[in-house]
């Protein structure tokens, strides 16, 4: 089974449940990028300081701070498997973050795609009750993410990694479909 993934799919596919799931009955290391920026910042490092710093004042963390926490959490790995999950969220994360997965001698080696129609991730994502998922906050989520994620589905098309899977149906059913599109 490959065993260095990367997880891209709108809000609401179900991208960290299934990540849970994959690295859970696989043993690879669950790297959510909004979980490694808590954990730098727990932590108190020094991307942790910088991190917080960014984070406190409502900014978004830059790039080049995630591409660093992201970094220094691969080095750690020793060659586990992994799965990315939350970045690359753009194609020039993605730039990025090749050169580093190849000097670390560990590049993705699938990129899956969990697809889902807007109308059923709507559904989704307003019965999760979520304070902050209403239709409208919704509605804009998914135009960011066609707007700043959805190039990178080219983006690993063109490299050849990309591959497609539909996230209807149960959990169970969707971790099933990810499970065969990897052997």
């Amino acid at each position: 089974m490959k065993n260095r993934l990367l997880f891209l799919g709108p809000p609401g596919a179900g991208k960290g449940t299934q990540a849970a799931r994959i690295c859970d009955s696989n043993g690879m290391k669950h790297l959510s990028t909004g979980d490694l920026l808590r954990s730098e910042v727990a932590a108190g490092s020094e991307l942790g300081k910088e991190a917080e710093a960014v984070m406190n004042r409502g900014e978004l963390v830059s790039d080049q701070l995630v591409l660093a926490i992201v970094e220094s959490q691969m080095k750690a790995l020793s060659g586990e498997g992994w799965l990315l999950d939350g970045f690359p969220r753009t194609v020039p994360q993605a730039e990025a973050l090749e050169p580093l997965l190849n000097e670390l001698k560990q590049p993705i080696e699938a990129v899956v795609l969990l697809e889902l129609d807007d109308a059923v991730l709507i559904t989704r994502m307003l019965s999760r009750g979520r304070a902050d998922d209403n239709e409208d906050v919704i509605r804009n989520r998914l135009e960011v993410y066609r707007d700043k994620t959805a190039p990178l589905i080219s983006y690993y098309q063109n490299k050849g990694l990309l591959i497609s899977v539909p996230a209807q149906g149960s959990v169970e059913e969707i971790t099933e479909r990810i499970c065969k599109v990897l052997d």
